[in-house]
C-alpha cells in the first residue's frame, strides 16, 4: 500500500489545533452522526479480532487480503493480533522461494505454519529482485519488472510492482500505459484501479481520482483500503484548501468526508503497519473539529495496537490534555 509513502505526513499537513471548523445550524448534529457510526465501525472490527502465528522462513513477508503485516522475525514468526473474522487469504515471499498462498479459515486462529521452497524460476527471481530495487533504484527497478514480465507475459504481480514504482517515480504517462495493460489482463482488478486513483490524485484530476477509488471499493467487494485511505487524504485536502479560501461550509462537508473514508480505512487494515498514519491523521482531524471524545476513542486504540511505536508516548501525552480539556468545558 503507498501509505509508507505518506508516512509522518498527518501532523505537517493538519497541525494540532490549527485548522478549526465553522459550523452552521446542521453542522454539530451531522458531524456527530457521521462520528457514532464511524466509532461503532472501529469497535465492532476491535471485537471481532482474532491472533495468529505465522511460522514459515526468517524475513518472509506476510500479507492478509493483500494488506501488509510485516516480515517474520529470526526464528520465523510473526505474530498479528487483529485479524477480522472470516475466510482469508494468506500469501508470504521471501529471496530465493517460491510465494506460497494460503486460505486462512473463519474459525482458524492460534499457530499457522506456511513452509516455504526454493524457487529457480527466472521471471519470481526477477520480480524478487525488483521488490528489492524499488527503495534503492526505481530506474533498475522498472528494468527488473519488465524483464520479469517478459520471462513471464502476464505476471500480474510483476504488473501492479511496475505500476507502483512509475507512479512513485511520477511517469504518469508510461503508468497509464502500463495499467491500461494490465487492465487488459485483468478486467475488474480493484488493487490497479486504486493505484491508478493515486496516479489521477498526483495529477490533480480530482472528479477522475474520486471515481477510479470508488471503482476499486466496488470492485474489491467493498473490501478496498487503499481507495478507502486515498478517497480520505483526498479528502482532507479539499478541506484544507476550503478552509483556507474561507469556504467554511465546504471545508466542514469535506472534512465529514475525510473522516468517513478514513476510519473505513482503518477498519480494514486492522492493525497492519499502514494503519499507522491513519489513525494520526483521523484523530487530528477530530481536534480539529473540536471532537475530543473522538479523537480520544482514536489515539486509545492506537495505543493499544500499536504500543511500541514512538508515536504511542506522544499520544498518550494527547489523551491527557484532551481529558484535562474536557473536564474544564464541563
Amino acid at each position: 500500500m503507498y501509505l509508507r509513502n505518506i508516512r509522518g505526513s498527518g501532523r505537517a499537513s493538519i497541525g494540532r489545533r490549527t485548522v478549526g471548523l465553522r459550523f452552521g445550524h446542521e453542522g454539530p448534529l451531522l458531524a456527530v452522526l457521521v462520528g457514532i457510526i464511524a466509532l461503532a465501525s472501529i469497535c465492532a472490527a476491535q471485537n471481532a479480532r482474532r491472533s495468529i502465528t505465522i511460522r514459515t522462513e526468517p524475513g518472509a513477508k506476510v500479507w492478509i487480503d493483500g494488506v501488509l503485516y510485516g516480515s517474520a522475525s529470526d526464528t520465523g514468526t510473526l505474530v498479528i493480533n487483529s485479524v477480522l473474522p472470516g475466510r482469508k487469504a494468506i500469501r508470504v515471499r521471501a529471496d530465493g522461494f517460491k510465494q506460497t498462498n494460503k486460505a486462512l479459515l473463519p474459525t482458524q486462529n492460534g499457530s499457522v505454519s506456511i513452509p516455504l521452497t526454493k524457487t529457480t524460476d527466472e521471471a519470481e527471481l526477477a520480480f524478487q529482485k525488483a521488490e528489492r530495487l524499488t527503495t534503492v533504484d526505481r530506474q533498475k527497478a522498472v528494468a527488473a519488472y519488465g524483464q520479469a514480465i517478459k520471462l513471464r507475459p502476464g505476471y500480474l504481480d510483476a504488473c501492479i510492482g511496475l505500476v507502483r514504482v512509475q507512479v512513485d517515480g511520477r511517469e504518469f504517462e508510461r503508468a497509464a500505459k502500463t495499467i491500461a495493460a494490465a487492465r487488459r489482463l485483468k478486467p475488474g482488478w480493484a488493487e490497479l484501479s486504486a493505484v491508478e486513483g493515486r496516479m489521477l490524485k498526483s495529477v490533480g484530476e480530482e472528479e477522475k481520482a474520486v471515481a477510479a477509488f470508488k471503482r476499486a471499493i466496488r470492485e474489491g467487494r467493498g473490501f478496498q483500503p487503499e481507495a478507502y485511505a486515498g478517497l480520505g487524504l483526498l479528502y482532507k485536502e479539499k478541506a484544507e484548501n476550503a478552509g483556507a479560501a474561507g469556504e467554511a461550509d465546504q471545508e466542514k462537508a469535506f472534512y465529514l468526508e475525510a473522516a468517513k473514508y478514513l476510519t473505513q480505512a482503518i477498519a480494514q487494515l486492522s492493525g497492519a503497519p499502514d494503519a499507522v498514519t491513519i489513525y494520526q491523521i483521523l484523530g487530528l482531524i477530530y481536534e480539529d473539529q473540536k471532537q475530543p471524545a473522538k479523537a480520544i476513542a482514536v489515539y486509545e486504540e492506537f495505543i493499544r495496537l500499536f504500543p511500541d511505536v514512538p508515536e504511542s508516548e506522544t499520544f498518550q501525552s494527547f489523551i491527557v490534555q484532551l481529558k484535562k480539556q474536557q473536564g474544564g468545558n464541563k
